[in-house]
């Protein structure tokens, strides 16, 4: 999986920010779930979202798929 841009990062920043719970992909079109509305579910789902703000056990128990998330770190 390749990296967000930085478009999408700053995109993903404003949404959580706005308490929304996602954003269109600049570069791709699809909706992205942000880190925010993921945290509200109080679980990983072990779907691989970009945006997973669990811990790598987390993630590992939900049987996640073995590449990294990108959270927005400064919620």
């Amino acid at each position: 999986m390749a990296d967000p841009s930085n478009a999408a990062l700053q995109i993903h920043i404003a949404a959580c920010r706005r308490g929304e719970s996602g954003y269109i992909d600049p570069d791709t079109g699809l909706f992205v779930m942000t880190s925010v509305y993921l945290r509200e579910r109080d679980y990983c789902c072990g779907s691989g979202c970009r945006h997973c703000p669990y811990t790598e056990a987390e993630r590992a128990a939900a049987g996640r798929p073995n590449f990294g998330a990108w959270p927005w770190l400064d919620e």
